[in-house]
């Protein structure tokens, strides 16, 4: 199958701040063998993105310290996040169906990869690391909620693809838009840029001129179609959290009254 190839294009400049951006090839086809044993086939990459997350959970502790004293990452700390950054998108667009390339086993991946980040080296203002884990929050329980929502449906897309060869369009964007979130979450949540999380539902379709699109990403616009699945994962999250948090209450209610009844 032939797979679309990336091109580093010109950079964009923004009017305020630049965001971290996340660049996919859309493939034509997917490969139907492939789509049925995905998240068999990237189990080797989630044991690898498990002892990168304890890395990178101590890096980001250290950066912290560090933020506060230079105002930004240290270089070595701010490469290594950003390869961990990289490598969980590359996994994360595999298993959630947007691409058919198999993740390369690497922090850098070949410049003709379809999944590329682009992070900035940016000053931080220091209380606004100071207040980090805070500041986090509210965008912290959105992409809770897009995320846990498209999983909750993960088996409608999954069978889609592998009978379509292919996700279609409304889906791929929804898709997308949720995986760029959670990766400008990721980024800010690693102090690798000081701009807050945003873009949930796509981009202005003016933003970018059309001849300077660098991906099916970059500029990411939605259709309403694809706003309105966006729409979906956010409710579908929201009500797999409240019936989770019921669920528990009524389970820790049973418990204690057995207890009492002892």
């Amino acid at each position: 199958m032939a797979e679309g190839r990336w091109s580093p294009g010109r950079k964009e400049t923004d009017a305020d701040e630049f965001r971290p951006v996340l660049d996919i090839v859309e493939p034509a086809r997917q490969r139907r063998l492939t789509v049925l044993l995905r998240l068999l086939l990237l189990i080797p990459h989630f044991i690898v993105l498990f002892f990168l997350h304890i890395a990178a959970f101590f890096t980001v502790i250290v950066g912290w310290f560090a933020a506060l004293v230079l105002g930004r990452l240290p270089d070595p700390v701010f490469r290594f996040l950003t390869g961990v950054l990289g490598y969980d998108m590359r996994v994360s667009a595999s298993d959630m169906l947007l691409i058919d390339r198999y993740p390369p086993f690497a922090l850098t991946p070949p410049a003709d990869y379809p999944v590329q980040i682009e992070v900035r080296p940016t000053p931080l203002n220091r209380l606004a690391v100071l207040f980090r884990i805070f500041l986090m929050i509210p965008a912290a329980i959105v992409q809770s909620l897009a995320v846990y929502g498209w999983w909750a449906l993960a088996f409608v897309w999954w069978l889609i693809t592998l009978c379509l060869g292919r996700m279609p369009r409304p889906l791929f964007e929804a898709t997308a838009a949720t995986l760029r979130y959670r990766m400008r979450f990721s980024a800010y949540v690693m102090m690798l840029t000081p701009a807050y999380p945003k873009g949930l539902f796509g981009d202005d379709d003016l933003a970018v001129a059309p001849e300077h699109s660098r991906s099916a990403t970059r500029p990411l616009v939605l259709s309403s179609a694809g706003k309105w699945l966006v729409v979906l994962f956010l409710v579908l999250g929201l009500a797999g959290h409240i019936t989770s948090s019921v669920t528990a209450s009524t389970t820790d209610d049973t418990t204690d009254t057995r207890l009492v009844g002892r």
